[in-house]
């Protein structure tokens, strides 16, 4: 990744999976185990829908079945590294995957679906993460 200057946003597609009953979400577990939505970062010139489709592909080696055609999130925050702070806006789009059949890499280790008081019980969590917890309501989707 090009090197982003500090005043600037990075721009991640995310993955809102739900459970059988909508009630739970699913987080994709992290080789340094970190707990996030699926998805990531755009490259220049992608669409949401391409993107999104692309990182799963990569993380999961699952393929996308449907993208909702409106975001159902728009979360704003910063994660830290070690060297700067990194900016982001994460656009959460509903998603259906072909099966939960996944292959592990660095980026996905494990999955699980998780409600609003399981993501407050789990260590390593961006605040991202925490936001989307605190607004989702499964009433609405």
């Amino acid at each position: 990744m090009s090197e982003i200057r500090s005043k600037f946003y990075r721009v991640s597609i995310k993955a809102l999976v739900l459970n059988e009953s909508r009630d739970k979400f699913l987080l994709t577990q992290m080789e340094n185990g970190v707990w996030d939505l699926p998805g990531g970062g755009m490259d220049w010139g992608e669409t949401y829908n391409e993107a999104l489709a692309r990182e799963i592909l990569e993380e999961m080696n699952i393929e996308v079945t449907k993208i909702a055609e409106r975001p159902s999130y728009f979360l704003g925050g910063h994660k830290m590294s070690p060297e700067h702070k990194l900016w982001l806006a994460n656009v959460v789009y509903e998603t259906e995957l072909s099966s939960l059949d996944f292959t592990p890499s660095d980026e996905c280790v494990d999955i699980m679906f998780v409600s609003q008081s399981d993501v407050e019980n789990l260590e390593h969590v961006p605040p991202t993460v925490l936001d989307l917890a605190k607004q989702f309501n499964p009433e609405n989707h």
